[in-house]
């Protein structure tokens, strides 16, 4: 089958434990170039990977990878006010993007990102790993195929203890925000692909048990968002406590859930009428696969940068309404 090369941005704990081993469970993907700001990763990562010392580049020699053949997908796991920059550099370069979520730190920032890759006619991929796992599918699949009524209330919420107070998550011009930014986005994105629609307003709360490791951050924030169809959803984000992984969908006749939801394995499904059986998969070889072999047929990615953008579109509203203390309207 034909491979198309990745250049994968940033060798932290994201790209080490997941994404790259992920390549050799792929169909149509192969890691081709490393690119990072420590040269010491550069050699240790060329020499695990046989990446050649030319297709290893510094994030100021970046650009040179326009001249790189065996490069088609630029692969974007960097700090998320990086990733404009970043996503900007790769399309003059004549490359597609895949880019971590969430997009950027601003709409602003989106938009650019969009606007580059149309001009330089490169496709941009936002890396939405569960809008390609088999449970979210299913959970999308009884929704939109009404198997237990119309859906009246999603519940979802993802936390972590997020560990050492030194790490860029908590430093909000790297970040541009804390556990909504991180881990909220994946209530917020489940909650607008189980609804198929944009919300239409939002009203957040926020909470901090520990200022001093959180001064720039957020730790904990609770929303509701308000759709068209009349359907509402509750969610949550934190910082500070484990095992909160839930994605729960209410309708008229019954309910089906995630639980885990969002983890990058051990995913289980269940309905009020009873388990499911669904298969687990890689889902970083799933997602990269979808996307090589969109650009191998000439077809559209599922998850573009509009769909980037109208996620952090709300989570910009979310911290309008803290700031405001009352609720937001979006999408009118």
């Amino acid at each position: 089958m034909e491979r198309l090369g990745f250049a994968l941005v940033g060798l932290g704990k994201l790209s080490g434990e997941q994404i790259a081993p992920a390549f050799k469970r792929t169909s149509h993907c192969r890691l081709t170039a490393l690119v990072s700001g420590t040269p010491k990763k550069l050699k240790e990562w060329g020499a695990k990977y046989k990446i050649p010392e030319e297709s290893r580049y510094s994030y100021e020699t970046f650009d040179e990878i326009a001249e790189n053949p065996d490069v088609d997908i630029v692969y974007i796991v960097l700090p998320n006010a990086m990733h404009g920059e970043f996503t900007i550099r790769a399309a003059a370069a004549g490359k597609h993007v895949l880019c971590e979520k969430p997009m950027e730190v601003s709409t602003k920032k989106c938009e650019q990102m969009i606007a580059a890759c149309k001009k330089a006619k490169r496709q941009l991929a936002i890396a939405y790993r569960l809008q390609f796992e088999p449970h979210h599918l299913e959970m999308i699949r009884l929704a939109r195929k009404k198997e237990f009524g119309k859906v009246k209330l999603i519940e979802a919420s993802f936390g972590f203890k997020i560990g050492e107070p030194g790490q860029w998550r908590l430093k909000h011009d790297l970040s541009g925000g804390g556990a909504l930014m991180d881990v909220g986005i994946y209530a917020l994105q489940a909650a607008r692909y189980i609804t198929g629609e944009e919300p239409i307003e939002v009203s957040g709360m926020e909470t901090k048990s520990d200022s001093r490791k959180f001064a720039e951050i957020d730790e904990s924030i609770f929303w509701t968002m308000r759709f068209p169809s009349g359907a509402m959803a509750n969610c949550g984000c934190n910082y500070v406590a484990d095992d909160m992984d839930r994605l729960r969908v209410y309708c008229e006749e019954g309910w089906f859930e995630l639980q885990p939801a969002y983890e990058y394995s051990g995913l289980k499904a269940r309905t009020s009428k009873g388990p499911l059986t669904i298969k687990n998969v890689d889902h970083f070889a799933t997602e990269m696969d979808a996307f090589a072999k969109n650009i191998l047929e000439g077809e559209p990615t599922k998850v573009p940068g509009e769909e980037g953008l109208a996620d952090v579109r709300v989570l910009m509203a979310v911290y309008e309404s803290i700031r405001k203390g009352r609720p937001i309207r979006v999408n009118d």
